[in-house]
């Protein structure tokens, strides 16, 4: 018993890892159209939450987290450290964890049903909106309308697009791996 508890264990280990390493490589890749740079590591976690589920997804993007944290250049535009999380965007990179908390539910819950896979994604990626909007408006001195342009507004239909990518590629990539016994959804 113990030694497939193990074995479960050390694959649920790697799955993470591979997450946060697809968040690592997708995550610096950016577009830089002013203060707030088109990113794609909203899309890394929403397949992360597809792939690995709520928690373990979550923790996937926490290891990203904290990879960029020791400095390590995974952030947008290739970036790291301690600094960014104080920048202007830091309040994304917090953002990005109650995102995939809030996702991770609704796909856990439903069972990657689209609809209510693709409100959750809506839901969380608005709390993350927030945290990103009132981090910048602060960070920046800016108001919160002026934040929210800057921070929100140019994102929001390519956010959507990214999700309906997640949406489509997500369960697919999930199905495969519970038949290669990877997993156990």
């Amino acid at each position: 018993m113990e030694q497939k508890k193990t074995k479960t264990n050390v694959r649920e280990m790697a799955l993470i890892a591979v997450m946060a390493a697809v968040t690592c490589v997708l995550g610096p890749l950016s577009v830089p159209i002013g203060v707030v740079p088109i990113s794609f590591t909203n899309l890394a976690v929403y397949l992360a939450i597809y792939v690995l589920g709520c928690k373990r997804g979550t923790i996937s993007y926490i290891v990203y987290l904290l990879i960029g944290l020791v400095g390590v250049p995974v952030f947008s535009s290739f970036t790291g450290g301690v600094g960014k999380l104080f920048g202007p965007t830091g309040g994304y990179l917090i953002g990005f964890i109650f995102m995939a908390l809030i996702c991770g539910w609704f796909i856990d819950k439903f069972d990657c049903k689209l609809v209510p896979s693709f409100v959750g994604m809506v839901l969380g990626t608005i709390v993350c909106y927030v945290f990103g909007t009132v981090w910048l408006a602060y960070q920046a001195g800016m108001s919160f309308y002026a934040a929210l342009a800057a921070g929100v507004l140019p994102f929001i239909i390519g956010d959507l697009v990214k999700m309906v990518i997640a949406a489509v590629i997500g369960p697919q990539v999930r199905r495969q791996l519970a038949r290669a016994g990877l997993t156990t959804k």
